[in-house]
C-alpha cells in the first residue's frame, strides 16, 4: 500500500541571513514549521527572533534565504502573504478613543476578508470590553486584544512576538490560555519569547537562538531530557564559588555573579556536600533550591549563560 506523502510545511526556512553592516543579526539558520504547529524562538534580547518574525512577515528584506509561508515566497510576493498571516507586534499601537469593538472593526476592514469582532473577542476573553475605549485597557487585555487583531483576517499562520513581555504573573498565565486556545483552531503559530516557561508551556518544538544562530531544535521534553537524568542544585554563596567545584555527584557546574547552578545526579549526597564545604569554609549559602532539570538549563548548556530578560 502507498505512503501518503506528507503534507508540506507551513513555513519553510533555508539559510535565513541578515547583516547590519558586520554584524549577522541572523545567521543562515533554517527550520521549518507543520500545519497547526506552536514553534518557539527563544533566546535572549538581541538574539535575532525579532529580526527573523519580521523577514518572515515581510516587513523587512532579508540578504540570503528561501523562505515560504503559507505556500507564499515572501521574498517574491510579500502582498499576496498579508492576506494570509496575522502579526502580533511586540508593542501595537491603538487608537486610545475607539472601542474595542470599533478597534477590531477598523482592522478588520482592511482585508479583503475578516471574522467578526465579537466572535474574537470571545476568543481572546474580551467579550465583557468589546464597549470599552481601548486606553482604559490593563497591559494584559491589551496585549489579549492585540492577539485579536492577529486573528482579524482569519490567517493561515500567526505572528506573535514575545506576546507576554512586561505583563505580571496573572496576566501571563491568562494570554498563555488564549494562545493555548489557538491551538484547537488548527491555526500555526509561530511566537519568540524569552521566557523559558513560556516556551515549556505552550510549545510543540523550540528553537534556542542565540547570536544569530540556532544552537538546538526540537520538542521541549527531548531538549530536556538531552541533558540526562539530573536534577539542579541552585544557590546564591559568598566569596569563592569554585569550591563547589568536585562535589560527590555533581556532572556540571554553572558560576555566574555568585548564582551557582550544580547538576548532579547524586541529589543527596550533593545537597550534604554543599552544606558542609559551605561550614567548613565559613561561607554563607542561601536561597537554596532543589528543581529538575528545565529549558532554562538546556540553554545554559548550550551557552554556557543564563538568560536574562
Amino acid at each position: 500500500m502507498p505512503v501518503a506523502p506528507a503534507s508540506p510545511p507551513e513555513v519553510l526556512v533555508e539559510g535565513l541571513t541578515k547583516r547590519y553592516g558586520d554584524l549577522k543579526a541572523v545567521d543562515g539558520i533554517s527550520f521549518s514549521i507543520a500545519k497547526g504547529e506552536i514553534f518557539g524562538l527563544v533566546g535572549p534580547n538581541g538574539a535575532g527572533k525579532t529580526t527573523t518574525l519580521e523577514i518572515l512577515e515581510g516587513l523587512r528584506p532579508c540578504d540570503a534565504g528561501t523562505l515560504t509561508v503559507a505556500g507564499v515566497d515572501v521574498r517574491r510576493d510579500a502582498k499576496a502573504l498579508r492576506q494570509l498571516i496575522g502579526v502580533q507586534l511586540q508593542a501595537t499601537a491603538l487608537f486610545e478613543r475607539l472601542t474595542v469593538l470599533e478597534t477590531l472593526e477598523v482592522f478588520g476592514a482592511l482585508y479583503e476578508r475578516s471574522l467578526p469582532g465579537t466572535d474574537l473577542l470571545k476568543m481572546v476573553h474580551l467579550e465583557e470590553k468589546e464597549d470599552e475605549w481601548t486606553e482604559k485597557l490593563s497591559g494584559g487585555q491589551r496585549q489579549r486584544l492585540a492577539v485579536a487583531l492577529a486573528l482579524v483576517n482569519d490567517p493561515r499562520v500567526v505572528f506573535l512576538d514575545e506576546p507576554t513581555t512586561g505583563l505580571d504573573p496573572q496576566a501571563r498565565r491568562s494570554l498563555w490560555e488564549v494562545i493555548a486556545d489557538l491551538r484547537r483552531t488548527g491555526k500555526t503559530i509561530l511566537l519568540t519569547t524569552h521566557y523559558m516557561e513560556e516556551a515549556e508551556r505552550l510549545c510543540d518544538r523550540v528553537a534556542i537562538m542565540d547570536h544569530g544562530k540556532i544552537l538546538g531544535l526540537d520538542t521541549p521534553r527531548k531538549l530536556v531530557l538531552g541533558l540526562g537524568q539530573r536534577n539542579a542544585v541552585e544557590f546564591t554563596a559568598s566569596g569563592d564559588t569554585g569550591r563547589f567545584s568536585g562535589l560527590p555527584g555533581v556532572e556540571d557546574v554553572q558560576v555566574e555573579d555568585g548564582h551557582v547552578i550544580l547538576y548532579t545526579s547524586q541529589l543527596e549526597a550533593t545537597v550534604g556536600a554543599v552544606f558542609q564545604r559551605a561550614q567548613t569554609d565559613g561561607a554563607g549559602v542561601e536561597g537554596l533550591r532543589i528543581r529538575g532539570a528545565s529549558l532554562e538549563d538546556v540553554f545554559i548548556q548550550l551557552t554556557g549563560r543564563r538568560i536574562r530578560e
